[in-house]
Order: C-alpha cells, then sequence, then structure tokens
C-alpha cells in the first residue's frame, strides 16, 4: 500500500474531504488562521469526520507539504488513487460521452491544470500512460484545486489498446497534430461519443497514438495558416479544445 501523502491548499483539501474524507488521517491547520472563512469549514468538514486537528506553525507546514502555497491548511492522507479501466466500457457506451487523452504529459503543473479543464469542460474521465506521465501528486491535487477528486482518472498500460477499445465502442478519436492531413478543430464534428487526444508540448502524440487517431485536428491561430500547437501551453490548448466540443454540443441541442 502507498505511503500517506501531505496535500495542501484550500480547494484540494475541501475536495479531499468532501468526496474521500475516510482517507484524511489528520489535519494541520496553520495557527492564527482558524477565524479564516475557507480555513474555518475546512475544520468544520474535519471535525464532522472525526479527523484529528493539530494547531501547526507555517514553517512546519511548508516542512510537511514542501511548498509555501499551503494556504494555511495540509491534510496527511492517503494518496489519489487512478479509476478502475474497466469503467471505460460504461463510459464508452453513453451516447455522447466526452473522454480526455493526456498522451506523455509529464509536468504536475500542466497535468493538473488539464485537470480542471477538463472538469469544467464535463470531461467524463481523463486517460492517460501509466509510464511517461504525471502521477497523482499533491501538486497536481494543489494545481487543479480539487478537481483530482472530482472526475475518473485511468492510467492504462498500453494506450494504443485503451485507444482501440474505445473505438470499438463507437468513440471517435481526435488527436491534436500540426499535420498537413489535419483539419481545424471547428471543421470537426465534435458533438457524438468524442475523445481528444493531446501530446506533450514538446514531442506531440507518439506514434502509435497518432496512428490510432480517427481524424487530426489542430487550434487556429491568427497570422499562421496551420496555428502552431506547440506555442500554446497544452493546458491552455486542452482548454481550447474541451471549449470547442462544448460550444458545437452547445448548439447542436439547440441551447445558446
Amino acid at each position: 500500500m502507498a505511503k500517506p501523502s501531505y496535500f495542501y491548499g484550500i480547494h484540494a483539501i475541501d475536495a479531499l474531504l468532501k468526496y474521500r474524507p475516510l482517507d484524511a488521517l489528520s489535519l494541520f491547520v496553520q495557527q492564527g488562521r482558524e477565524g479564516d472563512s475557507h480555513v474555518k469549514d475546512i475544520i468544520d468538514q474535519a471535525q464532522q469526520n472525526g479527523i484529528s486537528i493539530q494547531p501547526t506553525q507555517k514553517d512546519k507546514l511548508t516542512q510537511l507539504c514542501g511548498s509555501p502555497q499551503h494556504q494555511g491548511v495540509v491534510v496527511h492522507g492517503r494518496p489519489l488513487s487512478f479509476a478502475d479501466e474497466a469503467l471505460l466500457d460504461t463510459l464508452s457506451a453513453q451516447d455522447h460521452c466526452l473522454l480526455l487523452v493526456l498522451d506523455q504529459i509529464t509536468d504536475a503543473h500542466n497535468f493538473g491544470a488539464c485537470l480542471r479543464t477538463a472538469v469544467a469542460m464535463g470531461v467524463d474521465a481523463v486517460i492517460c500512460p501509466k509510464h511517461h506521465a504525471a502521477s497523482l501528486t499533491p501538486t497536481v491535487a494543489k494545481v487543479s484545486v480539487g478537481a483530482a477528486e472530482m472526475m475518473p482518472i485511468i492510467s492504462v498500460t498500453n494506450l494504443a489498446r485503451t485507444l482501440a477499445q474505445i473505438k470499438s465502442a463507437g468513440v471517435f478519436v481526435f488527436g491534436t497534430a500540426l499535420d498537413a492531413t489535419a483539419k481545424p478543430i471547428h471543421a470537426a464534428d465534435l458533438t457524438g461519443k468524442t475523445a481528444i487526444i493531446m501530446g506533450s508540448e514538446g514531442e506531440g502524440m507518439r506514434r502509435l497514438t497518432l496512428e490510432s487517431c480517427d481524424e487530426l485536428v489542430y487550434i487556429p491561430m491568427s497570422g499562421n495558416e496551420h496555428g502552431n500547437l506547440q506555442s500554446l501551453n497544452v493546458s491552455v490548448a486542452t482548454g481550447m479544445a474541451l471549449y470547442e466540443v462544448n460550444r458545437q454540443r452547445t448548439l447542436a441541442a439547440g441551447q445558446v
């Protein structure tokens, strides 16, 4: 069993206590911050769940979690875990499922930001490979402002095989890439069962991932016929791609 971690940040801890309170072992609160409304809410949640609360000096909190960005609260708790891969069968069967695939996103801050965007844009699950990918660390939880607790994140051994699996269930797989065959993302039909693949900023998608795509799309940008996906931070590009999915689906549903 993985050893406990130190989670930090108001939103990350609030989500942890809401979605998996039994995994919180103890709460450390910066002395003098107990009256802060957000901190007080966290203390109340901890008390309701029988979690021990320990007043702690600010510097000690920084030492515990390894970051000064703790916002006065740190939880010693069991680590985040990935969702069961079998969940993909259920999700792929849904009429308008939306999956986000992150291929080789190794930076914790980019990963966390992508998760935050995914929750905001109604993604049903995030898929990532077991290797060459960021883990579900407390840093990811902090950057995602709690989103890492709110949706399934599925780590798979063989991404190409997983993509074949969801394609067989009728999911159309779009890869974002700068390629002569790619079309502007707004020209693609994103209203059905959809998976959007985002590759790393430096290398993009791996060859087998690229070959698994049904269609390639790019994000047009002013002054450049094919845009320049690599010039965008991957979390920013993810937000733009997922927004286009939501825009099309809203129009298709007759909601303006």
